[in-house]
């Protein structure tokens, strides 16, 4: 049995799950929304982080036309940050590995020192295999 919204309602629809989105993309995509005349609210994260919240059209049935503005705005937003990213990294000021792990030089020795740990546990049986 299929399960049917009774008539004249309207189910809401997620435009915008809000993992790993910064604050303020969150609140430019909200008056983007209600500026296009887009019905919008917003869910917040849970309590222990299973979800993430989101960001919600009232009306499911304007979901394609609000994804169109979605869509622009996302490509907006993108082309953007690489003309930023490319004019720090042109000015020196872009991160690269190195400058972090001059920032953060304890974290990195930890995150190493992990990581050799790792590989050590996973190829010692095949260390012992080989010598016996």
């Amino acid at each position: 049995m299929a399960l049917v919204n009774p008539p004249g309602t309207v189910m809401p629809k997620l435009l915008l799950n809000l993992r790993d989105v910064p604050e303020d993309e969150a609140e430019e995509v909200i008056a983007l929304m209600e500026t296009q005349g887009f019905s919008v609210y917003r869910t917040p994260k849970g309590v222990f982080g299973v979800t993430a919240g989101g960001i919600w059209l009232r009306e499911s049935e304007q979901y394609p036309e609000a994804k169109r503005v979605m869509d622009h705005y996302q490509e907006e937003r993108a082309r953007k940050a690489k003309e930023a990213h490319a004019q720090a990294v042109a000015e020196g000021r872009a991160d690269t590995w190195w400058t972090l792990v001059r920032r953060h030089p304890v974290k990195t020795l930890i995150h190493l020192g992990l990581a050799v740990f790792i590989l050590m546990v996973f190829f010692a049986p095949m260390v012992q295999l080989g010598r016996g």
